[in-house]
């Protein structure tokens, strides 16, 4: 039997496209440092798939004298600085959406950096990749809340369950179980838990349209208890 074929595939894009974490944490130390605090690598991991508000909060915290919305401009600002000098593709990604777009299968961006910068990581991808962006500025809830995802789905038109989320931290892979999507995590920075509700593979690196749509019907196994 043919595996089904994905309604969309919604991606994360931090740590998933582009490996930006390690900009995220230049920006959060050159920012708190500024304003005479100390921000360590560990902390700066704590924050890795979060929304920006929240990263935002926990930088005051760290003192920076700034409001939310100075703190997350200034961080995009920063990371869109690092980007334009050079953007840091994870293996296998752009290969594995090429393989999408040729096969005709919408593809979403769902991240919580702010639609600015969510814009230029897609543009840098390929003009009109992503048939819809949600970015951490659409959203009331973000990562690890489920709405991101959702609010994907319903602006493609399709149903969360026929989807593929792909993501690579903790955060966004509990947003993208608790949609109904089918997760899959590749860890980047940091290890990913294994468990019933989705899938753990080491890279996208040499996977296919097809090895999503085995992972889709999975998922529906799984979530009907049938056998696969």
């Amino acid at each position: 039997m043919t595996a089904p074929t994905p309604a969309a595939v919604l991606w994360d894009m931090d740590g998933t496209i582009v490996d930006t974490e390690p900009y995220w944490m230049v920006a959060e130390h050159e920012l708190v440092t500024a304003h005479g605090g100390t921000w360590s690598r560990e902390q700066g991991m704590q924050l890795v798939g979060s929304g920006l508000a929240q990263s935002a909060r926990i930088l005051q915290d760290a003192g920076v004298a700034l409001g939310i919305d100075a703190i997350i401009e200034a961080l995009t600002d920063r990371v869109m600085e690092q980007v334009a000098d050079e953007l840091p593709w994870r293996p296998g990604a752009r290969e594995l959406i090429a393989q999408l777009r040729d096969a005709g299968i919408p593809i979403g961006l769902v991240t919580m950096s702010i639609r600015r910068m969510a814009l230029q990581i897609a543009e840098a991808v390929g003009h009109g990749a992503f048939a819809v962006v949600i970015a951490g500025d659409d959203v009331e809830h973000p990562k690890p809340h489920p709405q991101p995802y959702l609010l994907a789905a319903e602006r493609l038109g399709v149903s969360i369950a026929d989807c593929v989320a792909i993501e690579d931290s903790q955060f966004g892979l509990t947003s993208a179980i608790a949609s109904g999507a089918a997760a899959i995590g590749v860890p980047l920075h940091l290890a990913l838990p294994e468990g019933p509700t989705h899938e753990l593979w080491p890279t996208l690196a040499g996977r296919t349209v097809a090895d999503l749509g085995a992972a889709l019907e999975r998922h529906h196994h799984r979530a009907t208890g049938a056998s696969p």
